[in-house]
């Protein structure tokens, strides 16, 4: 069997990093890798040729850490990499003394229940395939307010994500939009933008974020939409979204998810909670 490697992963793997998502058609793009890098820490294995084949990270928010990337490249799979770094990054947790959380695909999730994960809530990825331009007139340029925006997440999310946010902002602001009730973000990715996160008091005001959102950016385009928002995803199928797969947020130990789900309409992605 040919040796492996686990090393910590830093800024110096993002090129291999990048090189898994693109095998096994993940949307994470550079910029995704080295902010999640920035202010999170991961673990890799490598082969002996120096080939990074998976990895898995954790992103720390509050009292809680999201579990991310949890990858194999897909000629490395079937070997135990996958459990064997996800039980390192829960080792690390618990010596925190942070609670894991993550988002499951429905393969993830059997995995993740038998290490002591536990189901809360779902929502599900709807897709925009490609057609080189807006779907609607484009609004103009969005202009955050973070002294607004900070609270109303908080409460959503659970914890503070303001660096977080501030990042997204910058990747695609011609989504972005605040109002007296919610906010929305978006992102650049590899395959895809993404809307998200969108956070809302009410569905109404959710719904109009979405409109604005969808309107500003060019497909192909996804949109992580919880499962307690069935106008939005209603609208999204209307718009000619496609639902591409559910996802479940998991919680070790069984506990009750973080923050107020009934306030988040959009998840910024599994991988970033």
């Amino acid at each position: 069997m040919t040796e492996s490697i686990e090393h910590p992963l830093g800024p110096d793997d993002v090129a291999g990093c990048l090189a898994l998502s693109r095998s096994a058609t993940w949307n994470q793009n550079e910029a995704d890798w080295r902010l999640m890098l920035s202010f999170g820490h991961g673990w890799g294995i490598s082969a002996a040729d120096g080939t990074l084949i998976a990895t898995t990270l954790a992103l720390p928010y509050g009292t809680f850490a999201w579990i991310s990337m949890v990858l194999v490249h897909a000629a490395h799979r079937r070997r135990g990499h996958a459990s064997r770094l996800l039980r390192v990054a829960l080792t690390d947790l618990r010596s925190r003394g942070l609670t894991p959380v993550l988002d499951a695909t429905p393969a993830g999730r059997e995995v993740y229940r038998r290490e002591g994960f536990g189901d809360t809530w779902t929502f599900k990825r709807f897709q925009k395939p490609g057609t080189d331009h807006v779907f609607g007139s484009a609004p103009k340029r969005g202009n955050p307010d973070f002294s607004r925006l900070a609270t109303l997440d908080r409460e959503a999310f659970g914890a503070d994500r303001n660096r977080l946010l501030r990042a997204l902002a910058q990747r695609l602001p011609q989504c972005a939009a605040t109002s007296d009730a919610g906010f929305v973000l978006g992102r650049d990715g590899r395959e895809a933008a993404q809307v998200g996160p969108l956070v809302a008091r009410d569905e109404d005001t959710a719904l109009a974020l979405l409109e604005h959102a969808v309107s500003a950016v060019a497909a192909p385009l996804y949109a992580d939409v919880a499962d307690h928002a069935p106008r939005l995803q209603q609208w999204l199928l209307q718009q000619g979204f496609l639902v591409q797969r559910p996802f479940t947020r998991m919680v070790h130990g069984a506990g009750r998810a973080p923050g107020n789900e009934k306030l988040v309409y959009l998840v910024a992605g599994p991988e970033l909670g």
